[in-house]
């Protein structure tokens, strides 16, 4: 293997996903500033809206997921244009 060719940031990082509290662990350069204990140890937390736990796809459930508000936003300004 060569030397020297990963970034100086590359470790172990926690990536947590908000819609159903699932955390999980693996290595990656994503930057962020807060952080989670998982186990006694203490990880870089990266938060996610959907992972492989939570999309429909991988599931094979149907589950809307709004956590931005975005389906009231769209009936809101599209609303006007209701017949």
């Amino acid at each position: 293997m060569r030397k020297d060719i990963h970034p100086e940031n590359y470790r172990l990082v926690a990536f947590k996903d908000m819609s159903n509290e699932e955390v999980f662990i693996t290595k990656s350069t994503a930057d962020t500033k807060e952080t989670i204990d998982v186990d006694g140890a203490e990880y870089p937390l990266v938060k996610l809206e959907i992972s492989r736990t939570s999309h429909p796809f991988y599931t094979g459930k149907s589950k809307l997921i709004d956590t931005a508000g975005r389906i009231d936003k769209f009936k809101n300004k599209y609303s006007k244009f209701k017949k």
